[in-house]
């Protein structure tokens, strides 16, 4: 039902969990644990799936939050749960609030679970390749240093996303990034299609948090696209699938 990250696993007083669509009641094309709010999946389900997360995050299900995501380097501070209609609009959490658990969706973007051990500061960020080139890492780790982190003791995991070998994208894509910077050519190499080439979402993210002096980072390693354990946008286009399920990954700091 989850996947961990041994770093984060290894901190007292800390759960958290990458999930995969199993245990869950959706079903059809949202078939397992769907918390897509936003999907077209009925809502009962997904409120249950919902609860089902919560529970494994050892909190109630109104302590399990998230954002309405719109693909921006927008962090909020969680001081406390808020109601579901009204979920701020940004891509990235942090709080220091004990039994709160904080979560992003995601259905191949990356989800990064960020702690430090020593201020008891977590974050959650949702960075698809647009958060991840504007900012939304960086803003993160900025943000839990105003909660008092400090981006030297920070612990980072990098959950399931889509992986280079099944990331393809165009030309305007690849000069997107090249011009940012000229050293992104590194994060793509050439497709069997003409004009095409291969992203590597995963490495763009490890180089973002290392720049930002992040260094503690676990990167969980699974595709998206190629696992059927998770849901993935871009396979629900390629099979002409009229929605697709989302995926909540979540991180809380246990009461003491």
């Amino acid at each position: 039902m989850t996947f961990g990250s041994s770093l984060l696993a290894a901190i007292p007083g800390l759960r958290h969990a990458f999930f995969t669509r199993e245990g869950g009641v959706s079903s059809g094309i949202y078939e397992g644990l769907n918390g897509g709010l936003g999907s077209n999946d009925d809502a009962a389900h997904v409120a249950e799936n919902r609860r089902r997360m919560a529970e494994r995050m050892g909190v109630a299900a109104g302590q399990f939050v998230t954002v309405h995501q719109v693909h921006s380097p927008d962090v909020v501070e969680a001081t406390g749960p808020w109601p579901t209609e009204t979920r701020p609009r940004a891509d990235a959490i942090v709080t220091r609030i004990e039994g709160l658990a904080i979560g992003v969706t995601t259905a191949d973007c990356g989800p990064i679970l960020f702690a430090d051990p020593a201020a008891r500061v977590i974050g959650a960020a949702h960075a698809g390749w647009k958060g991840a080139l504007t900012g939304v890492l960086e803003s993160t780790i900025e943000a839990m240093e105003k909660l008092g982190a400090d981006r030297g003791s920070i612990v980072t995991a990098i959950g399931p996303l889509i992986r280079q070998p099944s990331y393809e994208v165009g030309g305007e894509f690849v000069e997107r990034f090249l011009d940012a910077d000229a050293a992104n050519a590194t994060f793509f190499i050439p497709s069997v299609r003409a004009g095409h080439s291969m992203f590597d979402l995963a490495a763009f993210i490890r180089m973002r948090l290392e720049k930002a002096g992040v260094l503690m980072i676990d990167d969980i390693g699974v595709d998206t696209y190629a696992d059927e354990r998770f849901y993935s946008y871009r396979r629900s286009v390629h099979r002409q699938e009229s929605d697709y399920g989302r995926h909540v990954h979540a991180i809380a700091l246990e009461s003491w």
